[in-house]
């Protein structure tokens, strides 16, 4: 197991998490000197970030999320916690896809805490989550937020390989975001998936599709007219892509945006989502088209 890494360590206070973790990432991002930088930050096990890059002209840092243990395993437990201070701007990524495999000790489940001072901004975008033949995860969000922050979280969900070559072999997938603003309730997002139990090849769930894109924003410049806008540039970017995918577009009860896909290829996922987020950057704070320039 890698030692852990340490910055300003006092600075991160107790941790959110209990019990023993095979991976534990604790990020502060605040600006300092007109760039936002990681102001303390914690790792051991098997999670860790790459060394910091900016992807253009804002003082906004991108850091990448890195499990040198290539997946998840049985009884696996992960915590994650992000804050970014106020008027700061963080982009997270991933590094690769993170793997779900085989959970005949228990389901494997990732904790993640993020906390969003005043005018923050926090981009989540990972690559595809793919689970395996008799995998089962479970992932916890939970976002606290001033009023006037911004938070973009998104996630594509997909099945993995199996020796019998049949989708869906995993045992579930149960994805939880909660998202409170200004500490109250506003967004409450469950997707939970069981194939052996649930009939996912119904007009409810699946039909003949295996990839699931979600994204949630919430900002408090969002309304009616900027949702249909969304809606319109979903609905273009789906109808380009090589493998059809369905978009579905809706207004949250507060301030937000809802955006689900289905399909059949991660990357018509991810450009319905990403032209959703480059919208929105553009509009809000100006930036450029994002390009994390991974491969």
């Amino acid at each position: 197991m890698a030692a852990p890494t340490r910055s300003r360590a006092s600075a991160l206070g107790p941790t959110p998490f209990t019990g023993k973790l095979v991976g534990e990432l604790r990020l502060h991002i605040g600006r300092r000197s007109g760039k936002d930088i990681a102001t303390a930050q914690y790792h051991q096990g098997a999670l860790r970030v790459l060394r910091p890059h900016y992807l253009d002209g804002s003082a906004q840092v991108c850091y990448t999320i890195v499990n040198p243990g290539g997946g998840y395993l049985g009884a696996d437990r992960y915590g994650i916690e992000i804050e970014v201070e106020a008027g700061s701007s963080l982009l997270l990524t991933t590094q690769s896809a993170t793997k779900v495999y085989r959970t005949p000790q228990g389901e494997a489940t990732q904790d993640m805490v993020i906390r969003l001072g005043s005018g923050a901004v926090l981009e989540y975008v990972p690559d595809q989550l793919i689970a395996y033949r008799e995998a089962s995860y479970r992932q916890d969000t939970v976002v606290d937020m001033a009023a006037d922050a911004s938070l973009v979280l998104f996630e594509i969900l997909t099945p993995g390989w199996s020796p019998d070559g049949k989708l869906f072999r995993y045992d579930q997938l149960r994805l939880r975001t909660e998202v409170r603003v200004e500490g109250k309730l506003a967004v409450l997002d469950n997707l939970w998936v069981q194939p052996e139990e649930q009939s996912i090849d119904s007009q409810l769930y699946f039909q003949d599709h295996t990839h699931v894109g979600m994204l949630l924003a919430v900002d408090a410049r969002i309304d009616e007219q900027l949702v249909q806008l969304l809606r319109d540039e979903a609905y273009a970017i789906a109808a380009q892509q090589r493998h059809p995918v369905h978009v579905g577009v809706s207004a949250t009860a507060t301030a937000g945006v809802a955006v689900r896909t289905l399909g059949s290829s991660t990357e018509s996922a991810t450009a319905v989502m990403l032209g959703i987020v480059n919208l929105l950057r553009e509009r809000f704070r100006g930036q450029e088209p994002l390009n994390l320039r991974k491969y």
